[in-house]
C-alpha cells in the first residue's frame, strides 16, 4: 500500500457573498476531487490544539502526527533543519520576514503592508539579508538567508521568553501597537529599526520600485525557538516518508523526523509554483523509487488568503486539483498499485481576515478500489462538517490514515 498526503495549506475558508455565500473550495472547479469523493471518508479534524499558535508549523506537525502539545519547539528551528544551519543546545532561533513598511519618518509609526514584500524573489532577498548580516550580525546574532521572504535568525543564548507577533497577523496595522515584550525586547526592535535604514534605499529596493514592486525595507523578527527533537517518522509509522514542499518550515519537519525532503527547481511556495514538478517527484519517489509515503504540500491557497487575492486562491485550488491530484492518481492506476490518499488543509486561511485560525478543516481519504460509499459525498467544508465524522485530536488523523486507529467518531 502507497500513501500520499496533498496538504492544501490555508484552503480551508468562509463562505463568500461574492460567490454566493459558498467558499472558494466549494466554487473551484475541481473535477478530480469530485470523482473522488463518493468513494471517500470525508470529515473534520482539529489541527490545533487549544491554546496553540495558529500557525503552519503547529498544524503540519498535527498532521503529520506529532501532538504540538508535546513536539512544539518552534517554527524557526524547524526552518534551520532545513536550511542546513547546525544549531547547538544553546541556540534560539527566530523566523525573520523581510516585508515592506510605510514611510513615515518614526519607525514605530509605520504600518506594515506586506509580510512578503510582493513575494520577493530568493535572489534579492539573498542580497538584502546579507546586508543585514554585515552590518548588525556578530559573534552573538547571525542572520541566514532563506527562501523568498523567509529567513533566519540564530542567537546565541538567546531567550525564547519573549513576545512577538506574526508579520502576516497584523497587516495594515500600525507596528508601534506589536513592539516586542519580554527578554531581549529592546534589542530585538532595535535590530529591526536599524534594518530598516540598512534595506530602505538598498539598490535591490531601490530597482524594484523602478518595476512598481513593494520594497522590501525592514525585517520582522518572529517565530521564536529551539533545537528541535522529534521521533523519527518511519520508526513511528513503519513507512519510507518523504516530504515535497517548497517552504523551509514543511522541510525542516521532515528532515526531524527523518524523512527525506524533495527538492523540486521552480517550486516557490505560491499559486504559480512548479506543480508538475512535484507531481512527478512524488510519482518517482512512490513508484521508480518503490517508497511507501508521500507529503506534497502546497502553499498557494495560504499565501493568497493572507494577501486577499480571491481569484488566485480558487485558480491554486483548481491547480492543486489538476496538477498534483490527477496526475498522481492516474500514474498509481496505470501500475495498478493500491494506494490511499488524504486531502486535506492544516488550517483556514479565511481570505476576509486574512491570518489563520484554528478552526477544524476538511479532510478526505480515498482508497484505491473502495465501492461506492455515498454518491452524494462532497469535498467541502459544509459537507464535511455535516457527516459527523470528526477528529478531535489532529495528531491521531495519520494513525487513523495509516489505519492504526479506529474510525473517526459519528
Amino acid at each position: 500500500m502507497k500513501y500520499v498526503v496533498v496538504l492544501m495549506d490555508g484552503m480551508a475558508d468562509e463562505p463568500i457573498s461574492s460567490l454566493g455565500n459558498i467558499t472558494p473550495l466549494e466554487y473551484a472547479d475541481t473535477e478530480m476531487i469530485d470523482k473522488l469523493a463518493p468513494y471517500s471518508t470525508i470529515g473534520l479534524v482539529k489541527t490545533i490544539p487549544e491554546g496553540c499558535a495558529k500557525g503552519s508549523d503547529t498544524a503540519n506537525l498535527s498532521v503529520l502526527g506529532y501532538d504540538p502539545l508535546q513536539y512544539y519547539f518552534g517554527r524557526s528551528p524547524l526552518e534551520a533543519l532545513s536550511m542546513g544551519v547546525s544549531l547547538k543546545d544553546s541556540d534560539v532561533t527566530f523566523r525573520t520576514n523581510v516585508v515592506t513598511l510605510s514611510e513615515e519618518e518614526d519607525y514605530e509609526n509605520k504600518v506594515i503592508l506586506d509580510h512578503s514584500a510582493d513575494e520577493i524573489t530568493t535572489e534579492e532577498a539573498h542580497e538584502l539579508i546579507l546586508a543585514v548580516e554585515e552590518v548588525l550580525g556578530d559573534d552573538i546574532r547571525k542572520f541566514y538567508p532563506g527562501v523568498s521572504y523567509r529567513h533566519l535568525l540564530v542567537w546565541d543564548k538567546g531567550s525564547t521568553d519573549v513576545k512577538l507577533t506574526p508579520p502576516h497577523d497584523i497587516l495594515d496595522q500600525c507596528i508601534k501597537e506589536y513592539k516586542p515584550a519580554g527578554i531581549n525586547s529592546e534589542v530585538i526592535w532595535d535590530l529591526m529599526k536599524k534594518s530598516y535604514e540598512i534595506l530602505n534605499h538598498h539598490p535591490i529596493n531601490e530597482a524594484r520600485r523602478k518595476k512598481g514592486l513593494k520594497p522590501a525595507n525592514s525585517i520582522w523578527i518572529w517565530g521564536e525557538g529551539t533545537k528541535p527533537q522529534l521521533p523519527l517518522f518511519k520508526e513511528k509509522y513503519h513507512v519510507d516518508g518523504a516530504v515535497i514542499s517548497a517552504v523551509d518550515l514543511i522541510k525542516g519537519i521532515g528532515i526531524g523526523a527523518g524523512m527525506a525532503s524533495i527538492d523540486v527547481e521552480g517550486a516557490t511556495g505560491n499559486v504559480h509554483t512548479n506543480y508538475q514538478g512535484k507531481a512527478d517527484a512524488a510519482i518517482k519517489w512512490l513508484i521508480e523509487e518503490d517508497k511507501d509515503f508521500v507529503y506534497v504540500h502546497l502553499e498557494g491557497p495560504d499565501e493568497c488568503g493572507h494577501r486577499n487575492e480571491l481569484d488566485n486562491k480558487i485558480k491554486a485550488i483548481e491547480y492543486i486539483d489538476k496538477k498534483i491530484i490527477k496526475p498522481i492518481k492516474e500514474a498509481l492506476d496505470s501500475k495498478s498499485i493500491e494506494y490511499k490518499m488524504l486531502v486535506v488543509p492544516d488550517h483556514p486561511t479565511p481570505l476576509r481576515l486574512r491570518t489563520h485560525t484554528g478552526d477544524p478543516v476538511p479532510f478526505m481519504i480515498y482508497q484505491s478500489g473502495n465501492e461506492l460509499i455515498n454518491k452524494d459525498n462532497l469535498y467541502t467544508e459544509q459537507f464535511a462538517n455535516s457527516t459527523g465524522h470528526y477528529i478531535a485530536e489532529g495528531h491521531t488523523l495519520m494513525d487513523y490514515f495509516l489505519k492504526r486507529s479506529h474510525s473517526p467518531k459519528k
